[in-house]
């Protein structure tokens, strides 16, 4: 398999901690792409020219990190990271998408912020983004019992949208007012699959 690859992208960096934590690290290609830049290769692939792009054993494609995820979460024989039934397996993908939600607020931020000259930006959409960034943040805290030290794809997610925060800056200091959380992600961020896909600063 190929995955089209970006070292700032967090939700390439989901795929590539899922990868490392199920084994299935060896089994994938990786080759960086720059997806702003329209490059024929990922267009024929993935008419968004986003990343991440998978690219199957059979040439066809998959793309958006939650569909590739529960894909590549098939193709290995551990402990699954999507439970396949019962209330985890929606707290699972409950906690992905409210991680994806930090992650598409935190790079609206971003956008708004390093590509929008500084008299055409809008205060009130950046406020709202952080707003819903702050609440979710709020949400995490409150349920943070029920985190603990569990291995799959809503923890992965969380971790992930974190680190972006941390890399982007989109909030300022998140960890003031959210210290449970902040150990946590302190704690998480130590696993090997965290350390391999830190993004350059």
């Amino acid at each position: 398999m190929l995955l089209r690859h970006s070292h700032t992208s967090p939700y390439v960096r989901k795929v590539m901690v899922l990868l490392q934590e199920t084994g299935l690290i060896d089994q994938v290609t990786i080759e960086t792409i720059d997806g702003w830049s329209e490059p024929d290769a990922l267009t024929a692939e993935n008419p968004l020219s986003m990343v991440p792009t998978l690219v199957l054993y059979d040439g066809q494609t998959l793309f958006d990190s939650p569909v590739i995820c529960e894909y590549l979460d098939r193709q290995h024989v551990g402990r699954p990271m999507i439970p396949p039934t019962g209330e985890m397996h929606w707290q699972v993908l409950r906690e992905q998408a409210l991680a994806d939600g930090i992650l598409d607020a935190a790079i609206l931020i971003f956008m708004e912020l390093g590509k929008r000259p500084e008299e055409k930006r809008w205060d009130w959409w950046l406020d709202l983004k952080r707003r819903a960034i702050e609440r979710a943040l709020d949400r995490l805290e409150t349920d943070l019992d029920t985190l603990g030290d569990r291995i799959d794809l809503g923890v992965i997610s969380i971790a992930v949208a974190l680190g972006y925060l941390d890399l982007r800056g989109a909030v300022g200091d998140w960890r003031t007012g959210h210290p449970g959380l902040a150990d946590w992600f302190d704690a998480f961020e130590q696993r090997p699959s965290m350390i391999a896909t830190r993004p350059p600063v």
